[in-house]
């Protein structure tokens, strides 16, 4: 029996102090996962930030390898990239649209389109929330779709294929776009390509969802670094790179008028006495970007770090166990409350819940089972 399956589908968390509110909770949260050893694809929960109550809702749509999520700020659609090298015939991953409804937290497959490359690994809606954009890891490429007032993808209107590679033979034989974020004025759309050890900029055009390539406003990172996620300071002042090879973070300044990246700060997300094989995985930000959040797979942690309001340098706070292994995603809840470790190998999500005043973790009991679970995200339940 799939391990998932064997868990109640009327299952309810309780966390430590909290009450149970008839409507059952006031986000909608979606795991992504790895299909094919027992998931089936996204699965669907209530959770309540006041009261840290979470209920489940099952399996919310069969899909295959939906690594990451997007939730509409609207709550009404949702979007995934279908981590997958052959779609309809041709070598390249799928990108899924999703309906939501609100009140079950089910969702209806709106459609399925090509992500223009091979294994996509991530996903981003701008700023406008009108263009979705998809990094291809295994195409080294991106490409931004229009949505339509009805959730659905249009015709892609941009597509730009990235070059290089990196020391690694094995990691870095070729580009592979990891990530690709908006800065938060919109003017810039950043690319974390682990195989070509670069940090690419493109200038991004919002009325009409078009990307121009700037090579001088690139980045290149430390040979063999592997640049993989990208957190943005919500003043847009900042922005920091999680190297995946390297275990380390890279501060940027940002100046987005200008088109300009400069680097501030590289720090270590392990302890000088690590001994062992580490890649580190998900990074992000709080909601007033204060603290600094990384994973560490293979270490099987995760590390805070204190931001400098002025400088948006790092300082190191804490370093707690995942509670599970390779840790390769973790979210706040909306509230900033909560933090959700996706422990991809020890098939559960573990829950933190999150100081107030400096942003430290505390581990509480309970667990959600789900096999291979690779992403979080929620959508408001408006």
């Amino acid at each position: 029996m799939r391990r998932f399956c064997a868990l109640t589908i009327s299952l309810l968390i309780m966390l430590p102090g909290s009450s149970r509110h008839a409507d059952g909770g006031d986000h909608l949260m979606y795991v992504g996962t790895y299909t094919g050893k027992g998931s089936d694809g996204i699965y669907g929960y209530r959770f309540d930030p006041a009261s840290g109550e979470l209920q489940e809702v099952g399996l919310a749509a069969p899909t295959k390898n939906p690594s990451f999520l997007v939730a509409h700020p609207e709550g009404r659609f949702l979007y995934a990239v279908n981590e997958i090298d052959s779609f309809e015939g041709q070598p390249t991953g799928a990108v899924s649209a999703f309906s939501i409804d609100r009140a079950s937290g089910a969702l209806t497959l709106l459609q399925q389109v090509s992500s223009l490359g091979g294994g996509p690994a991530h996903a981003s809606l701008d700023r406008t929330s009108r263009f979705l954009m998809v990094a291809n890891y295994g195409g080294g490429n991106v490409g931004v779709f229009p949505l339509g007032s009805d959730g659905r993808l249009g015709r892609p209107t941009a597509f730009m294929q990235s070059r290089g590679s990196g020391p690694d033979p094995k990691r870095q034989a070729g580009p592979h776009a990891h990530a690709i974020q908006v800065t938060a004025d919109n003017r810039l759309a950043l690319v974390a390509d682990l195989g070509a050890d670069r940090l690419l900029v493109y200038d991004f055009d919002d009325r009409t969802g078009v990307l121009t390539a700037d090579s001088l406003k690139s980045r290149a990172a430390a040979p063999g670094a592997g640049p993989r996620h990208i957190a943005v300071a919500p003043s847009g002042g900042f922005l920091y790179v999680v190297n995946e090879l390297a275990s380390t973070v890279t501060a940027f300044a940002c100046d987005t008028r200008r088109g300009t990246l400069e680097e501030r700060q590289t720090v270590s997300t392990l302890q000088a006495d690590f001994a062992g094989t580490n890649t580190a995985a998900g990074i992000i930000l709080d909601p007033r970007g204060r603290r600094l959040y990384v994973s560490n797979r293979g270490d099987d942690s995760i590390v805070l770090f204190a931001v400098d309001a002025k400088s948006g340098e790092l300082k190191f706070v804490e370093r707690v166990p995942s509670g599970g292994k390779a840790p390769r995603h973790i979210m706040l809840d909306p509230s900033g409350t909560w933090l959700f470790s996706a422990n991809q190998r020890s098939d559960l999500i573990t829950l933190f819940r999150v100081d107030p005043e400096h942003g430290r973790l505390t581990a509480v009991p309970q667990t959600i089972g789900v096999v291979s679970p690779v992403c979080v995200t929620f959508a408001p339940r408006l």
